[in-house]
């Protein structure tokens, strides 16, 4: 294990130590950052997902903002806008809040079609084009989205084109009855300003380190070959079963490819593996597929959702 696997090791514990129950979305978002992506977070209110992005975020040596989306939110009150500034009797560029390394984009379906569409640019290119100027994003640059499933009024469903944006959509559940009793125990200790535990920021510099370690771990040719063929099946499942494949219009984009492979080198990578083994890419392949696949009106009528679809493409593709 390198010293960099050691810190985000430890960085996993302290995170496990201050949100309970929500294992799963910790390691999904230091994937994320690891692998230099965005993630899309489903779940009812509560459940901590602003949270461990304000630890994540306490941990890091990088500046973090939220951002709450609303009806009326605009465009430039996201990326920024040209201001004038009468002394001089010209314009400068005021920076916008998606100017930060970490950005908690809280409730992103209840902003409209347009301001959703602000964060596309900002996070396929890392960069903002506000008039006839172009601005850099910082080099180290995670969006965490997140969307209630409970509510329908007053939201706005985000576009196939963003949501192939982020590298994994994650949905969260409820936490076990033990972890709610921990949760209790430390809700207790921050009423009483008790101290709680603190951890050594971590630099972006080994953040960077610890991206070119990922993409250096070892990938057998057989695994590539089962993410590749896994990805046609999704394009193409009548190879497998023609029932399955009128129940889907359009299969993952070579963006789930490219998410598949460099997510199971983060996951083998943050779990101490010096390879990245089978169960490094099953594991994955709801959280980075499911948003990618479009489901046909049949599919649809039916009650089919793309986790049943990935279940059923699971089974026939055979694992190397």
């Amino acid at each position: 294990m390198t010293p960099n696997q050691e810190v985000f090791q430890n960085l996993k514990e302290y995170m496990n130590n201050q949100i309970i129950g929500q294992p799963k979305l910790i390691d999904r978002l230091l994937i994320a950052l690891l692998s230099d992506g965005h993630l899309l977070v489903e779940g009812a209110p509560g459940l901590a997902k602003t949270k461990v992005v304000k630890t994540l975020s306490n941990a890091v040596d990088a500046m973090a903002h939220r951002i709450q989306f609303t009806p009326d939110l605009l465009p430039a009150d996201i990326t920024g806008s040209d201001v004038f500034k009468p002394e001089t009797a010209s314009f400068y560029f005021q920076k916008g809040p998606i100017f930060h390394n970490l950005i908690l984009a809280d409730e992103i379906n209840r902003a409209p079609a347009k301001v959703q569409s602000a964060l596309l640019e900002a996070m396929g290119e890392r960069q903002v084009t506000v008039g006839n100027s172009t601005y850099q994003l910082p080099t180290l640059f995670t969006v965490m989205a997140t969307q209630n499933p409970i509510e329908n009024e007053g939201t706005y469903r985000l576009p196939e084109a963003q949501l192939d944006r982020f590298l994994m959509y994650v949905t969260i559940t409820y936490p076990s009855i033990e972890a709610e009793r921990q949760i209790l125990r430390i809700v207790q200790k921050e009423e009483k300003k008790e101290p709680l535990p603190t951890f050594a920021k971590i630099s972006e510099k080994t953040i960077m380190a610890a991206r070119q370690e990922v993409l250096n771990i070892p990938m057998a040719s057989e695994l590539e070959e089962y993410i590749i063929q896994f990805i046609m099946a999704t394009r193409d499942a009548s190879v497998y079963d023609p029932a399955l494949a009128r129940l889907i219009r359009y299969g993952a984009s070579p963006r789930g490819t490219i998410a598949l492979d460099v997510c199971a080198r983060a996951n083998a990578w943050l779990n101490g593996h010096e390879y990245v083994t089978a169960s490094d890419i099953t594991s994955l392949i709801h959280d980075v597929l499911r948003h990618r696949i479009t489901l046909s009106f049949e599919a649809k009528s039916e009650h089919i959702t793309s986790e049943m679809i990935l279940d059923k493409l699971m089974g026939y593709v055979p694992l190397p």
